[in-house]
């Protein structure tokens, strides 16, 4: 076993080795692929019956207007939801980016505010190019205005958390700390995506949009960031 990590601390040299260079560009590129043929089966309507029967799924059967679970539970989701809202999320962006500010990581700042920012802008360049209303098959649990593909909640979830986790990450040493760290990232962006279509204000296929869109976008700014690093390491 000593041997075995001798020899991945040779193969993966400094805090980003070219092994997992190679498995960030195939976790976006796969990502990407994901959703553009997502996105295909969207436009021709093959995944109607799919959306719909999830939908439908979380929902009493006698009553569609009423989500399954105890009464409570839909105060929780809604509660859990606002963590991918625009307010939470700015003022979590805000903070962290103003915190690595004064602590002179100015490359980091700039990798949140950059993944942030251009996270929102492809969100919604995509929803005003696909155009698709809010589900119709069962009652809104919240009053929601905007498009819905890709949902804004899960992609924004994935690209701040996933980011902010990332960073967490490569500043702590030990190993099941990091894989911790960012599990927990992992998880919320999770959680925020299901709690979209318990609400009834998302298809599942916006939900799944969304992850694969910002996880790609989190991961492909930090692969630029961190070649960038290198550079002026140099």
């Amino acid at each position: 076993m000593i041997n075995i990590m001798a020899k991945l601390r040779r193969i993966l040299p400094g805090e980003l080795g070219e092994l997992s260079v190679l498995a960030g560009i195939s976790l976006v590129a796969g990502s990407l692929l994901g959703v553009m043929l997502l996105t295909d089966e969207v436009l021709e309507g093959e995944t109607h019956a799919f959306d719909r029967a999830v939908l439908l799924a979380l929902r009493e059967p006698d009553n569609v207007a009423l989500p399954i679970g105890p009464d409570w539970l839909a105060s929780v989701v809604r509660d859990l939801t606002s963590l991918g809202s625009t307010a939470v999320l700015s003022l979590i962006v805000a903070a962290a980016a103003l915190y690595l500010l004064l602590d002179g990581k100015r490359l980091s700042a700039a990798l949140v505010l950059v993944s942030t920012l251009g996270g929102w802008a492809m969100g919604n360049g995509l929803k005003l190019l696909m155009g698709r209303e809010r589900p119709d098959v069962v009652p809104h649990l919240m009053h929601e205005i905007t498009l819905s593909y890709p949902s804004g909640h899960a992609l924004m979830s994935a690209v701040i958390y996933l980011t902010l986790g990332a960073l967490l990450a490569r500043a702590e040493r030990r190993p099941a700390f990091k894989v911790y760290l960012f599990g927990v990232a992992v998880f919320v962006a999770f959680i925020v995506g299901l709690t979209r279509l318990y609400l009834g204000v998302h298809w599942p296929t916006d939900v799944l949009a969304g992850w694969g869109l910002g996880a790609a976008w989190a991961m492909g700014c930090l692969l630029v960031a961190g070649w960038l690093e290198r550079r002026w390491r140099r």
